[in-house]
């Protein structure tokens, strides 16, 4: 198994982004077309909610419509956009749970079916495409919540904990058709998620996600920490990741 990953610049390439149409995703897309994207594909629940970005881009964005809780719309995504050369997973859902929420399981299992059953889907869907198009690379938004779980969002945090196990999964199984797998950590990002989660007066801008998600695939980086925080909980998770997640301990047990 390993999480090393050729250099790869996305000049002149075609991607796709779910939940382009605001924060994180619209950022993805504006740092992807600055870079010098080809197209992308601006994956949204709604066609018109990615016409900004149309007006401001031109015919190198194209509205696409996909529902992580749909899985035949990822399905007729995929044979849409069969051009494709990078997928970047950034849609996803928060609900305030505490373990003890007279909601928790409802909350937990909605964001389950999106954060974590929508990766498997969208991987499922575009592992092919990304298969036939050279192996291009898969990247997932997860957080620092899946590495550190807050109370106050605890079902969220586990979501996104298995969401980071099942990326982990794929850049193992990916690798071998050449298809490069980043996971991306934000901590809080100027978005209604985080405004939802209470941490809008410490969160920071969403480009800096955009950067540096292409700045680790120039780089051939399996983890992203993009923000304050985030580079903070990355500094400490550094030494367990080489030693234990980018690892092999299969062949060191050998």
């Amino acid at each position: 198994m390993t999480y090393e990953i050729p250099t790869y610049e996305i000049q002149d390439k075609t991607l796709l982004v779910s939940g382009a149409n605001r924060g994180i995703g619209k950022a993805i897309v504006a740092a992807a077309l600055d870079r010098g994207a080809k197209k992308v594909y601006a994956a949204v629940r709604r066609l018109e909610s990615a016409q900004p970005l149309v007006d401001l881009y031109g015919d190198r964005v194209v509205p696409i419509r996909l529902d992580l809780e749909d899985p035949q719309s990822i399905l007729d995504a995929a044979t849409v956009a069969s051009d494709v050369e990078v997928v970047v997973n950034n849609a996803g859902v928060l609900r305030n749970a505490n373990p003890l929420s007279d909601d928790a399981i409802d909350a937990f299992q909605y964001e389950v079916n999106i954060n974590v059953y929508g990766l498997m889907r969208m991987a499922q869907a575009f592992a092919p495409v990304l298969k036939s198009n050279g192996g291009g690379a898969l990247v997932q938004l997860n957080s620092v919540a899946s590495l550190k779980a807050f109370a106050d969002f605890a079902t969220y945090s586990a979501s996104k904990a298995a969401s980071y196990s099942i990326t982990q999964s794929l850049s193992a199984v990916l690798a071998q058709q050449g298809t490069k797998v980043v996971s991306v950590h934000p901590g809080p990002i100027a978005t209604d998620m985080a405004n939802d989660a209470g941490l809008g007066e410490i969160a920071e801008p969403p480009s800096l996600v955009g950067d540096a998600i292409f700045d680790a695939l120039r780089e051939g980086d399996f983890h992203v920490f993009p923000d304050t925080m985030a580079k903070q909980v990355g500094q400490a998770y550094q030494s367990f990741a080489e030693a234990v997640v980018e690892a092999s301990l299969t062949e060191t047990a050998n």
